[in-house]
């Protein structure tokens, strides 16, 4: 029998028994949990294979960073819907709607005679993805053995290992075809979609449906506003170095996986360890406008240093990149009166344009110029985040200092997933 609250009562399932224990957890925490490593997979699954597959489509490096437009810029256009959507017909349709997307459009892609074609399917990727990491997290705690604690640092795991392995596996993968990621990933979604169908059972629906534009109204807020801004400029940097390092590096798929799972690394490992830790000792916006200037001073040097340089460069930008997460997921969620759900949303709204755009632009400025100005501009984003913090410190500043840092919490991830 289920719990009022949507949780599994001790009896249900022979897991439940170690409530509290990360690795003692009902079969549906694990398939959700399992489901969510594939979907974060497919963020940087393309990154190793971008070279192989401009050369597979006879295209150019800015075409083929389309990959990434289309598939954020359908993310910041669903964040608007994702809350609409799962308010209505609950967690687990929800989670499995996006689950079929993701199968159906990332199968596709696999089979694309074209880049506009590829390019499309990313977008229809995007969408199902957002449906899905947006609502994984609430469905993983409501589905918890009780005590959402290790269910939320589960997921968090979660998060760390796909944003890792996914180049890795789109290395191994690749190696052969750039077209085995995407039906490698069509088939593991498609084994998550089987297990959360088994093991899940819905959740009760919120109390209160969200609207379309609740997003859009919390941006009212000022501090709100200004950490999304500062977010926008952050982002333009981070997807600069995810999306077109891969051009500048030019190195076979092994090689380039191997680079961007030691980059993974160190972005969970500073997201989920290190920045909470210099949140408590040094205060949040000061952890953010040291590691913003710290960032565009790496991606400068990225873009002007010999090769090893760049790829020390890459690897050392995910330790600033995990910190940056983590704080401004802490500042949009604790800076406005808006419920955190609905925060969350139009903070990430306004930011995945930034993921959005970077990926086009970058590439467009080394055709105009040459391949050294795009991680100059990269790094006059990531100081200019650094200047919003500044001007703007005292609406940030008030529930920057009263925010606890949290080594895994429910909300840390929510933004982040989003």
């Amino acid at each position: 029998m289920h719990s009022s609250t949507g949780g599994p009562s001790e009896g249900d399932d022979p897991f439940d028994a170690g409530a509290g224990s990360i690795l003692r957890q009902p079969r549906a925490v694990w398939a959700t949990a399992g489901a969510s490593v594939v979907a974060f997979m497919g963020i940087g699954l393309v990154d190793p294979i971008l070279p192989s597959i401009a050369k597979g489509l006879n295209a150019t490096a800015s075409q083929v960073s389309l990959l990434f437009t289309s598939y954020f810029l359908i993310t910041a256009v669903a964040m608007l819907v994702t809350g609409f959507v799962s308010s209505r017909i609950g967690g687990r349709k929800t989670l499995l709607l996006g689950l079929a997307l993701v199968v159906v459009f990332a199968g596709l892609s696999g089979t694309s005679g074209s880049v506009a074609q590829l390019v499309g399917f990313r977008a229809g990727w995007g969408l199902g993805n957002a449906l899905f990491v947006s609502t994984a997290l609430a469905v993983i705690v409501g589905a918890a053995a009780g005590g959402s604690a290790a269910a939320i640092l589960l997921y968090e795991s979660a998060l760390g290992l796909g944003m890792a392995c996914g180049p890795l596996v789109g290395a191994l993968l690749g190696n052969a075809s750039w077209r085995y990621p995407f039906f490698g990933t069509a088939f593991l979604m498609a084994v998550g979609f089987l297990c959360i169908t088994a093991f899940l059972k819905e959740q009760p629906k919120p109390a209160r449906k969200t609207s379309l534009l609740d997003p859009v109204r919390a941006l009212g807020h000022g501090g709100l506003a200004s950490a999304a801004v500062s977010a926008f400029f952050y982002n333009y940097t981070f997807f600069t170095v995810l999306a077109f390092t891969p051009f500048v590096l030019n190195m076979t798929p092994y090689k380039s996986g191997a680079v961007f799972f030691a980059w993974g690394v160190l972005l969970a490992l500073f997201s989920v360890v290190v920045a909470p830790r210099m949140q408590a000792r040094f205060g949040s916006l000061k952890v953010l406008g040291g590691s913003l200037v710290l960032l565009a001073a790496d991606v400068v040097v990225l873009g002007y240093g010999d090769h090893t340089t760049a790829v020390v460069c890459t690897i050392l930008s995910g330790a600033f990149i995990g910190v940056n997460n983590t704080v401004y997921t802490e500042l949009a969620l604790g800076v406005s009166d808006a419920p955190r759900p609905v925060a969350s949303a139009g903070y990430n709204f306004v930011r995945w344009f930034a993921a959005a755009a970077a990926p086009f632009l970058a590439p467009k400025i080394a055709e105009w110029t040459d391949i050294h100005v795009p991680f100059v501009v990269a790094g006059a984003t990531a100081v200019a985040g650094a200047l919003v913090v500044a001007v703007r410190r005292r609406a940030l500043h008030h529930e920057a200092e009263e925010l606890q840092p949290r080594h895994a919490t429910e909300d840390s991830v929510t933004v982040f997933a989003n």
